[in-house]
């Protein structure tokens, strides 16, 4: 029997090499995959607490898109009226673990594709006791607004997307005209959207896409102008960028980008009335 919130055969009991049977997700162009190994502890996190944090989400028959008009039922997930936080990308859990901890308030749900780093979460989760936090095994580019009924979402998190760097990947990254305009769908009336990035030329090209939108606001156009690399970006003295979000937490993404001193940058909008 298949385990809540993953296709079916995704968790299994290790075998002799710890390594679980797992139906490969279909492939999707925002983000890269990694490692699928997982130790013991992690197969065990997926078993005994999968049920508690990993939402259901029914699925097209062999795909991993959401059946049409399905949304996320969200009193009914968390059995309570709240602010909810959408987090795309969670990786291991540090941020989305951190917020809801920090904040018993508010609910989150974290999309993320890689299924370790999904397992990690529950641990963390389940460590720091908190229950205000849900996962989805999902490609947020693929499923975001079948996933949030319109104007559902307080905030949108896209902290440290996959910067595919080869200019001929470019048409890969996840922040694209399209998708901001499936952000701006799911957020709430002056709901955020908040970003950060430690690649120059994607925090300018952040900034492009969302400054282009007439459904986004920024408030701090201008702000940390930097004429940067005139081969990135003409425009850099434009700046945009806005202070380091004080509930972001320091993650390994943006610590391996600041060992080689690249430059972290903010972005935090909100949707216009």
């Amino acid at each position: 029997m298949s385990r809540p919130g993953f296709v079916s055969g995704s968790v299994t009991p290790p075998g002799e090499e710890g390594q679980a049977a797992e139906r490969p997700l279909a492939r999707t162009r925002s983000f890269t995959r990694r490692g699928g190994r997982m130790p013991e502890r992690h197969h065990r996190a997926l078993a005994d607490h999968s049920e508690q944090y990993v939402i259901d989400v029914p699925r097209k028959e062999a795909s991993t898109e959401p059946i049409d008009g399905y949304h996320v039922d969200i009193e009914q997930v968390f059995g309570r009226t709240a602010p909810l936080v959408v987090e795309i990308g969670s990786g291991a859990g540090d941020q989305v673990v951190h917020a809801a901890a920090e904040n018993p308030e508010t609910d989150f749900i974290a999309l993320e594709v890689w299924r370790p780093g999904i397992a990690q979460t529950i641990s963390k989760a389940v460590h720091a006791g908190v229950t205000n936090v849900r996962l989805i095994e999902i490609d947020a580019s693929e499923a975001l607004d079948r996933l949030f009924a319109p104007g559902s979402v307080a905030e949108v998190w896209t902290f440290f997307p996959d910067p595919w760097p080869k200019s001929k990947h470019h048409k890969r990254r996840l922040v694209q005209p399209g998708f901001a305009e499936v952000v701006a769908d799911v957020l709430v009336p002056g709901g955020t959207w908040r970003l950060a990035t430690d690649w120059a030329d994607y925090a300018w090209h952040m900034r492009d896409v969302v400054e282009g939108s007439p459904r986004f606001d920024n408030p701090h156009v201008g702000r940390l102008a930097d004429p940067g690399d005139p081969d990135v970006d003409p425009e850099g003295a434009r700046g945009g960028f806005a202070p380091r979000f004080e509930g972001r937490t320091t993650t390994r993404f943006e610590n391996k980008g600041l060992k080689v001193e690249r430059v972290v940058r903010d972005l935090a909008v909100t949707r216009a009335n």
